[in-house]
């Protein structure tokens, strides 16, 4: 062993430093090998990939080894909340127990952080005529004047959806930099003098590739002094990389920049420029792209092969976008003439440039190497992307650094990277083919904790019934449980459709209450879920898709009851996954075999990984596929799954169900 794996190995001891000053910490083998590897990467240098399966414990298995290396440390998870957690948790806990004197900092994105400049514009906004934005400005203003970080997620009533948000922070189009008045004061500043002083710093997976794609996080200067690079959840990195590698042009940056471009030029050089002729153009413009593509619903992802996107408008679609690029470069032009004036001026020239640059783009052929697709919302969203992130890593992250001594360690850990040996899945699209590679079982026991249930009674996914047997069934498990039931969906029309259902039948009355994504925060609804009955409260059944299936930890009596609705194939339809599919075709290789299972393998441990959190959870998962024990794949994708037991019929799933309904949770052996 090497010392830094030792003192590794002496804290993970039974009555090591952990055992006696981290909460809830107990010796386990998968967690101790997992440290042990990590810290063996972080001696010479090297790129470790590490599978570590729910309750290994991984968080702890990658902080030791890091903290304990006495390296500068870059570490990287999925979201904002998980940031907040290590920071504000996890890593103060590690240094009370292992002594150490570690200097910390946690650096988000812009939009997480209060722009004091534009918090004194904000008034001003025509949409401050909305009562319920006049509230919301005024708690933030009154918090402005005590926050030391600036940080927006110190104000836990503030909906993360709130149109607010964007009034009172900046973007990198839209700030100032060092001629703005506030500059001395800016919390984003201030975040990044605090990371380029710290030894440890938390960022998440999009503020690192935008830092990587434009520079835009201040990163450019931090990543060089670091010699150790985490990634926690990097199952996500492949997707997360994607939007930043590539180039996107939306309706709704394209009207905030009219916005922006009217309010500066009136409130700083009225008469000098007609401003409103030229905010309209810009709108105008934009509307028409819009309804270019009013034939298609919303929620769709359009192929854009040939010279426009399939179901729009061939003939309107190429003159809205020249007179988009039009209207944008007069834009430019007036705001030149202006720049002197105030500082505002020079930025919007900047992004008007931006954004003619984008239209120009748009209008030309896409290069073969990438794949462009529109989405249709309420507005539309221009796209073009790299498939995958792995030129990018291997030429940007993993070159040999010039300098003399130990090469930079790269750790990418999370509890689900793929279904094979080696991880494909992960290491394929990223880059990452040549590293050393780990994969770490579960210590639960399954067999005990939980079964899996396959209804043989259900109808095919493709069966217009499908989601109302679904339904059924899962409003029946719950009302046997009194709540504590989790609905899966693969698609935004089977959340609808089933939430639908399940409301209708469980009124006020019923002692259920029916949750559904999208009605409440996330926050709000995981919150509600996790408090159950408490207070006398009904118990809850969630139905949710997207981001409810990974990233959800509700231990205990919470959640006992996870229902998939099916096989969380990609969609067939999806530009990204058909240009995917293409290349592994050419390849001479099976884009099914090679790319659909193994998403579907992924994707099904992530939402099966929801159900048991610790030694003493209990509970059923429920897969409402009969491919999964019909087709040949099945066997594939259920050899992906924990090992849990099965249940093969009604009556079997009836008996389960009372067991579960009768045992406390908190009190197996």
């Amino acid at each position: 062993m090497t010392p830094l794996q030792q003192a590794v190995q002496a804290a993970f001891d039974a009555d090591g430093p952990l055992a006696g000053a981290a909460e809830g910490f107990r010796a386990r083998d998968g967690q101790t090998r997992l440290a042990l590897a990590v810290a063996g990467v972080i001696g010479p240098g090297g790129v470790l990939v590490a599978e570590a399966a729910t309750g290994v414990g991984k968080t702890f298995a990658y902080l030791v080894p890091a903290l304990l290396s006495g390296e500068r440390v870059l570490l990287s998870t999925a979201t904002k909340t998980l940031q907040d957690q290590l920071y504000g948790r996890d890593l103060p806990q590690l240094a009370r127990a292992l002594k150490l004197p570690l200097r910390t900092a946690l650096l988000k994105g812009r939009a997480s952080y209060l722009c004091l400049h534009r918090l004194a514009l904000a008034d001003q906004s025509p949409q401050m005529h909305e009562p319920r934005l006049r509230r919301s400005l005024a708690q933030i203003e009154r918090w402005a004047k005590t926050t030391r970080t600036g940080d927006l997620a110190e104000l836990p009533d503030l909906d993360e959806r709130s149109p607010i948000i964007p009034l009172v922070t900046s973007t990198r189009e839209n700030c100032l930099g060092a001629d703005c008045p506030r500059f001395r004061d800016c919390h984003v500043n201030l975040a990044r003098r605090q990371a380029m002083a710290a030894d440890l710093v938390v960022v998440n997976h999009h503020l690192f590739f935008a830092d990587l794609a434009i520079r835009e996080s201040g990163m450019a200067e931090l990543l060089p002094t670091v010699r150790v690079a985490i990634f926690d959840e990097a199952h996500q990195l492949n997707e997360t990389g994607i939007q930043f590698l590539g180039q996107q042009l939306a309706t709704g940056q394209l009207l905030d920049f009219a916005r922006d471009l009217l309010a500066a030029g009136l409130q700083q050089a009225r008469g000098l420029v007609d401003w409103p002729g030229l905010a309209g153009e810009i709108e105008m413009a934009t509307r028409q792209l819009r309804l270019a593509a009013s034939a298609t619903r919303g929620g769709a992802r359009l192929r854009w092969a040939d010279a426009v996107p399939e179901g729009v408008d061939a003939e309107a679609w190429p003159g809205s976008l020249a007179r988009l690029g039009q209207a944008l470069q007069a834009a430019a032009a007036a705001l030149d003439t202006v720049s002197e004036l105030a500082p505002d001026f020079v930025r919007l020239r900047e992004r008007a440039l931006l954004l003619a640059g984008r239209a120009e783009r748009f209008a030309l052929p896409c290069e073969p190497v990438l794949v462009r697709w529109v989405e249709v919302g309420a507005g539309l969203r221009l796209i073009e992307s790299p498939l995958d992130i792995a030129d990018a890593v291997r030429t940007r992250l993993l070159a040999a650094p010039d300098e003399q001594g130990p090469g930079r360690a790269w750790v990418f850990v999370s509890a689900t990277l793929g279904d094979d040996e080696r991880l494909s899945w992960f290491t394929g699209p990223c880059g990452l083919d040549q590293a050393e590679v780990l994969r770490i079982g579960s210590p639960f026991d399954y067999a005990r904790q939980a079964a899996l249930y396959v209804p043989p009674h259900i109808v095919r996914p493709n069966d217009p019934a499908h989601s109302a047997q679904v339904a059924r069934l899962a409003g029946d498990a719950a009302l046997r449980l009194g709540g504590r039931t989790m609905v899966l969906t693969t698609t935004l029309r089977a959340l609808r459709g089933i939430g639908e259902w399940l409301g209708e039948r469980f009124g006020p009355a019923s002692g259920l209450e029916v949750l559904v994504q999208g009605a409440l925060p996330k926050r709000v609804l995981m919150e509600r879920f996790r408090a159950g009955h408490a207070g006398g409260r009904p118990g809850c059944v969630l139905v949710a898709a997207a981001s409810f299936w990974e990233g959800v930890d509700m231990p205990g009596d919470a959640l006992q009851l996870v229902v998939i609705d099916k096989l969380p194939f990609p969609p067939p339809g999806d530009p990204l996954v058909e240009a995917r599919c293409r290349r592994i075709e050419l390849a001479g290789r099976s884009a099914f075999s090679d790319y659909s299972v193994p998403e579907a393998a992924v994707a099904l441990k992530q939402g099966a990984g929801r159900l048991i959190r610790r030694e003493t959870d209990t509970g059923l998962l429920v897969i409402c596929d009969t491919r999964l024990t019909q087709m040949g794949y099945g066997k594939r994708l259920l050899a992906a799954l924990p090992p849990m037991r099965r249940l093969t019929s009604p009556v079997e799933f009836d008996t389960a169900l009372t067991a579960l309904r009768d045992t406390p949770p908190d009190i197996v052996n």
